[in-house]
């Protein structure tokens, strides 16, 4: 069981949206809710009610009402969500205009800029009209290949007005790694800044981008962005306009924003593609719309008066679920680069230059900031700061406790977790609640979300697999290039039929914390007993001189052997005295089943382009198997590295 780390105050909980959201359904629907658990409970039991609420709570802007919230509850995939609404996504993240700071960005070595919300709907304006000079219309597929910075923003926004459909990957995607992804979709028109930064250095994307085009004929145009040049030298790329060209010249112009249906598509999200051709997630205008703002209001407790920042590439769904922040009228703070460039303190500077009262960051940050030895709390001022958000992999209670002895001692530390899939999560914070080292602090609002057995049926206090046992608005509409839905099906619903499967193996315990344990395809088995990476990854964490690690189950004699893989720090080498140490805090922390049969040295660890450890291409590697898409991975050189290694033929 967790240890509880921070409670919010009788005034934070009062003052919160959760709870003004709790007295907004008592009134409406004669219920006497006093806490999260009531709420949720009804939540999931009334989910056409719950989510009418939340239409009217945010302040979902409508050119038509709905007539029916939802027609069939137990139906996925294929339930229809506010039939007969009218509406437009880029209106709803619009419809503030004035003159408050709507973005900041903050490249590497570059100085601030600041757009406020009235210069950001002018941009889009003018975006907007060229896009529709240029034969965008609703439906068309408008792609960026972009760092995370203003002109993306107003690019998807003036798309999404339009009724177009957006897709992004960010310019650290290879060239194979963009085909896979936009040759699928056939985008009509490509947003690309002529380069990026990265620790100092800046790094062309034009090059890159010549050979992308020659096999994406459908693009018809593409919309170079000046960043790492005044002006780039766009001539031997077909097709090329300068963004300053390409955007209409006039300013003032209003925006013609489509209204359309709740299950408009909205953007195509992607798969990590580890295991072959990503599947291409497409995603509704209004269910991104609601449940975004849901987490974001409620949640994260999100007002205007916020800024709140995430750190994220334009290739992860932290970005579209950052920009959706917009809605509420916050401030939202965009980052280019490298987190420890110039120093392992560059985002805390930022968070105090620039008030940040919510920071959004990942499990492996945190770890790289307490492997670095860097104490926020005291060398930063961060008296604004109200909320830290982490997510892409389960945060160790390590972690948990370093944010709150090393950060801030008051704040909500929000381990947040769900995926591309949803745009969202399943499980994340609540401001009301309690914190608990190593637990997520709830389940989300009308997320049905259960531990499923190995006989398929829900369990408390034990581990089992992720399942969302009724819809949601912002699973996937389809996939793209799916005739009968076969992948979709095959994806989420092929081992509980009606039943979403995540992929998640997590557990539930009695006051609704959720504790991640890793991917269920990659828990481990020995001995027939399944035991979750994160669980030993939460040890080898606590070892000094262990910059990072990758455990895998390796077939052995019939049976399945723990196998550790470890990145030693700069300076540090593997001894056996080392592997002792790891063995006996595995096996006193965590159990005797947990402990590895191997632990191995490795020069580095393999990520995908959204930071997540590939255990099972790993895997794959030491057994002699094929990785189909290295194109996939950050560091696909890292793999060759697990090839060939003699100790593992070994007893």
């Amino acid at each position: 069981m967790g240890k509880l780390l921070w409670k919010p105050s009788e005034e934070r909980i009062i003052n919160s949206n959760m709870y003004r959201f709790i007295s907004f359904v008592n009134r409406r629907h004669q219920q006497n809710f006093t806490d999260y658990d009531g709420l949720y409970a009804w939540s999931i039991s009334r989910l056409a009610d719950f989510w009418a609420a939340v239409w009217d709570f945010v302040g979902i802007k409508e050119s038509k009402r709905y007539d029916e919230v939802l027609d069939d509850d137990r139906k996925m995939p294929g339930a229809k969500w506010f039939s007969g609404a009218r509406l437009n996504f880029a209106e709803n993240l619009l419809r503030f205009r004035d003159d408050s700071v709507a973005l900041l960005f903050k490249g590497e070595d570059q100085p601030i800029r600041r757009m406020t919300y009235a210069e950001l709907y002018d941009e889009v304006a003018r975006l907007a009209k060229s896009l529709r000079a240029s034969g965008v219309g609703p439906g068309d597929r408008v792609a960026g290949f972009m760092p995370n910075m203003p002109e993306t923003v107003a690019a998807m926004l003036a798309a999404t007005s339009i009724g177009a459909v957006w897709s992004s990957c960010s310019p650290d995607f290879g060239i194979k790694g963009v085909l896979d992804r936009f040759g699928q979709i056939k985008p009509k028109i490509l947003f690309v800044a002529n380069g990026y930064f990265f620790k100092g250095k800046a790094l062309d994307s034009l090059s890159r981008v010549a050979e992308i085009i020659r096999d994406l004929p459908s693009i018809e145009k593409i919309v170079v962005v000046p960043y790492t040049e005044a002006a780039p030298d766009i001539g031997g790329i077909r097709g090329a306009v300068s963004y300053h060209a390409f955007r209409a010249p006039e300013s003032g112009l209003p925006i013609r924003f489509e209204q359309l249906p709740f299950d408009h598509p909205l953007y195509i999200m992607f798969t990590s593609g580890t295991t072959g051709l990503p599947k291409c997630m497409v995603q509704s205008a209004g269910g991104i719309l609601i449940h975004q703002l849901k987490e974001l209001v409620l949640h994260t407790n999100l007002t205007r008066a916020d800024t709140i920042f995430y750190f994220t590439t334009c290739g992860w769904m932290m970005w579209n679920w950052l920009v959706c922040s917009l809605g509420v009228g916050a401030k939202l703070l965009l980052y280019d680069g490298n987190p420890f460039h110039p120093a392992p303190g560059t985002l805390w500077q930022i968070a105090q230059d620039e008030g940040i009262t919510v920071f959004g960051t990942s499990a492996g940050y945190i770890a790289a900031l307490m492997n670095e030895g860097v104490r926020p709390g005291k060398e930063y001022d961060l008296s604004a700061l109200k909320a830290i958000l982490s997510t892409g992999s389960p945060l160790s209670e390590e972690g948990f406790e370093f944010i709150y002895r090393e950060v801030k001692a008051d704040l909500q530390l929000a381990s947040i977790s769900g995926g591309s899939d949803i745009n969202g999560c399943f499980a994340l914070g609540n401001p009301m609640g309690a914190v608990y080292s190593g637990e997520l602090q709830c389940r989300g609002l009308g997320m049905k979300v259960e531990a499923f057995d190995e006989n398929g049926k829900p369990v408390i206090n034990r581990q089992g697999e992720l399942v969302c046992t009724a819809p949601a608005p912002s699973m996937p509409i389809y996939f793209w290039d799916d005739p009968g839905d076969k992948k979709y099906r095959a994806a989420y619903f092929d081992v509980y039929p009606n039943v979403w499967r995540h992929g998640d193996y997590i557990l539930i315990n009695e006051r609704g914390g959720v504790v991640i344990y890793g991917r269920s395809d990659a828990t481990l088995n020995p001995g027939g007993v399944r035991i979750g990476t994160a669980e030993i990854y939460r040890q080898v964490e606590t070892i000094e001189g262990v910059a990072d690690s990758v455990v895998v189950g390796q077939n052995w004699k019939n049976d399945v052997r723990v196998i550790l893989f470890v990145k030693m720090a700069p300076g540090v080498d593997l001894t056996d005295e080392l592997r002792d140490r790891i063995r006996k805090t595995i096996r006193i922390n965590a159990s005797p089943r947990h402990v590895p049969a191997k632990i191995i040295a490795v020069p580095d660890v393999p990520y995908t382009l959204n930071m997540k450890k590939v255990e099972l291409s790993v895997k794959k590697v030491i057994e002699g198997q094929a990785v189909q898409n290295k194109d996939a991975l950050k560091n696909p050189e890292s793999l060759d590295y697990f090839a060939g290694i003699k100790e593992l033929q070994q007893d």
